[in-house]
């Protein structure tokens, strides 16, 4: 396994913090699986999935009651052994890169990249997908918007305000310059216009959960280009953090509410 030089401020902005990621990100939605199983021609339970950029393996995690075997390919050796804490005896991980899993061609009935493709170089992890899949398997990634839809507008509304001024923090402070990333919105085009498959589309499917205000803030936490600012040594006053506190006790305060996201899932049939 080639590690590519450009990825190492990728490995450091996501080392550090698997246990809190892992406690307040979201599942994928409840019927994901409902929604590939079939497109993949692979019934009610696939053979083999491989979850690319698996993290603390949330989506490994979810395809474990709809697969025989899952293999979660993750490279920031931190978050894979947080991943590892959770002995699920159909799941294993290895350290690898989506353009260099090391599976066998054609073994897997789906690829999944949950809230990770944005990390990996699109041409090489489309042929590797294409290669691991069997004809008429399927690639499909899937991302969260942000935040999730909640009750209160107030602390939906401080969230984005807060995430608008760390993502302006973060290129002042030179942190995207050696940042290899490709946006999300143009995931579906980069997939059709690759010729690796047969036929792309775009859905969206909504789920619910619930939280309050420390998940809520917590959200904001488990990201990397915030905890990538505190390893800089600036402070939750610096980020906004300490407003977006404040507003999310005063909305939710010591309960419960319920919360709705929307996950947007680019498919690629083989």
């Amino acid at each position: 396994m080639e590690q590519p030089a450009n990825y190492a401020a990728t490995l450091d902005r996501f080392t550090g913090f698997g246990a809190h990621y892992d406690d307040v990100r979201p599942l994928p939605p409840a019927k994901l699986a409902a929604l590939l199983l079939p497109m993949a021609g692979a019934g009610e339970r696939a053979g083999l999935v491989v979850d690319l950029g698996s993290g603390t393996g949330l989506s490994s995690r979810y395809w474990a009651r709809h697969a025989r075997s899952v293999v979660g390919i993750e490279p920031t050796a931190s978050m894979r052994e947080q991943a590892e804490q959770a002995e699920v005896d159909n799941i294993s991980y290895r350290a690898g890169y989506a353009h260099d899993t090391g599976l066998a061609a054609g073994s897997a009935d789906i690829v999944s990249c949950a809230q990770s493709l944005h990390w990996m170089e699109p041409a090489s992890t489309f042929r590797e997908a294409v290669r691991v899949l069997r004809p008429g398997g399927l690639l499909a990634a899937y991302d969260y918007d942000w935040p999730p839809a909640t009750p209160f507008w107030e602390a939906d509304h401080a969230y984005v305000q807060c995430m608008e001024h760390t993502r302006a923090l973060e290129k002042e402070h030179g942190l995207t310059s050696d940042l290899p990333q490709w946006d999300k919105p143009r995931h579906l085009g980069r997939m059709a216009a690759s010729g690796c498959f047969r036929f792309t589309r775009e859905c969206v499917l909504h789920h619910e959960d619930a939280g309050g205000s420390e998940r809520f803030v917590g959200l904001m936490l488990s990201q990397g280009y915030i905890q990538t600012l505190r390893k800089r040594g600036l402070s939750e006053a610096d980020l906004g953090v300490d407003q977006l506190r404040a507003v999310a006790r005063r909305c939710f305060g010591d309960g419960e509410t319920p919360w709705f996201w929307s996950t947007r899932v680019r498919i690629g049939i083989k």
